[in-house]
């Protein structure tokens, strides 16, 4: 019976012995698990390695063999700009070769050459003047031979500013631009408004967004055309009725210097003729002579140019007259002005025509001189009084 005791006793130790054997052959195995994942680890690190070290000697390997071909590169080079080189000398020894050749040929055949640009020059300058009177298509066959008399319609305003008449219209408004830099047009109803003492309470104010420059701006077709102030060579067309700014265009050249010597506010100055709107200004280029330019009035764009002989220095004023351009002079005092230089775009007058034609019973200077086409007479301004100048012409011959 003690026995039997015993050997129950004896039962639960010999399950937590066998039990504590099982768990030590448990991590026996699982130790054998993780040194195999470690050498298995080691050999792919091996491996790893040998690939990069063999990586490292094939770039090695590449990087010799690309400094190799740079340096046959440089030399290739040094041979190929050698031979650009000697190429270069023989192009130069044919060069002098053809020269000499040339220089000792029979000079007829120069002859015949310069004969045959002068020819082709001259067929071109023949088809220019064809085309010409086909844009100037106007009845346009008068030139100015004097001026016959003045009227000084009124005396009111500063030493600058302009007025005239719409020639595009059949109205008799009156516009009354006063000062070299303004943005108010006064628009009276006919010249007989404009007379009376009080003229301001008659006038129509017209703001302008953008003030004008000079006196040499023109009213055309209901249209102001004017030089902005502030810019270069920048030309503002204006709708007067509807007051606002319908077009612009830059006048290639112009706004550096004075148009005139004499009037050195007026850096661009527009005028009207038979045939449309011109703009005249002064280019350092030309040597201070005046460039005559015909302007479209619809595109605002520029349709030719021409470079005058009439000189800038002396100058005051100008005006434009069946596409001829008359410079008038003065003296920097204030003297007698005339007419000095004349030029016709078409070349039907020979310049200078009619040198020193005078303003009648005028002495003392202009600020603007235009002409109108409808009516044949000149428009000015002089020392603050305005002006009309009839005109007596003559046919071209």
């Amino acid at each position: 019976m003690v026995a039997l005791q015993v050997h129950f006793l004896l039962i639960p130790s010999l399950m937590s012995i066998m039990g504590a054997a099982q768990y030590m052959m448990q991590d026996a195995a699982l130790l054998s698990y993780i040194d195999q994942r470690f050498l298995s680890l080691e050999k792919r690190l091996q491996k790893c390695s040998q690939e990069v070290l063999g990586y490292v000697d094939e770039f090695r390997e590449l990087s010799e063999a690309v400094l190799s071909r740079l340096a046959g590169l440089s030399t290739h080079k040094a041979e190929l700009q050698g031979q650009v080189e000697n190429l270069l000398r023989r192009v130069e020894h044919a060069q002098r070769d053809i020269d000499y050749f040339g220089s000792v040929t029979d000079s007829n055949a120069c002859v015949e050459v310069h004969e045959d640009l002068l020819k082709q020059q001259l067929l071109e300058e023949a088809e220019e003047k064809k085309r010409l009177k086909l844009m100037f298509n106007s009845s346009c066959n008068h030139m100015l031979a004097g001026i016959r008399s003045l009227k000084v319609v009124k005396k009111t305003g500063g030493k600058h500013g302009s007025w005239m008449k719409d020639p595009g219209k059949k109205h008799g408004k009156i516009y009354f631009l006063s000062g070299s830099v303004n943005n108010v047009i006064l628009e009276f109803a006919n010249i007989m408004a404009f007379m009376e003492n009080n003229q301001t309470l008659k006038a129509r104010r017209v703001p302008l967004p953008l003030p004008w420059e000079g006196t040499g701006h023109v009213i055309y077709q209901g249209f102001l055309f004017y030089h902005r102030h502030g810019s270069l060579n920048e030309i503002i067309k204006f709708n007067i009725q509807r007051r606002n700014v319908a077009d612009q265009m830059l006048l290639p050249g112009a706004g550096r210097i004075p148009a005139y010597q004499l009037s050195p506010q007026t850096k661009i100055d527009l005028a009207l003729d038979e045939q449309g709107l011109w703009a005249l200004h002064a280019e350092p280029e030309t040597g201070g002579n005046i460039v005559l330019t015909k302007i479209n009035a619809v595109a605002m764009a520029v349709e030719q140019s021409w470079d005058t002989p009439c000189s800038s220095r002396g100058a005051e004023a100008a005006f434009v007259a069946c596409n001829t351009l008359h410079v008038v002079y003065n003296s920097p005092s204030g003297g007698s002005p005339r007419i000095q230089c004349v030029y016709d775009v078409l070349g039907a007058l020979s310049a200078p025509t009619n040198p020193g034609l005078h303003f009648p019973k005028r002495q003392g200077g202009h600020s603007t001189i235009h002409y109108n086409p409808k009516e044949k007479q000149l428009f000015a301004w002089g020392d603050g009084s305005q002006i009309i100048y009839k005109l007596h012409t003559e046919q071209k011959v």
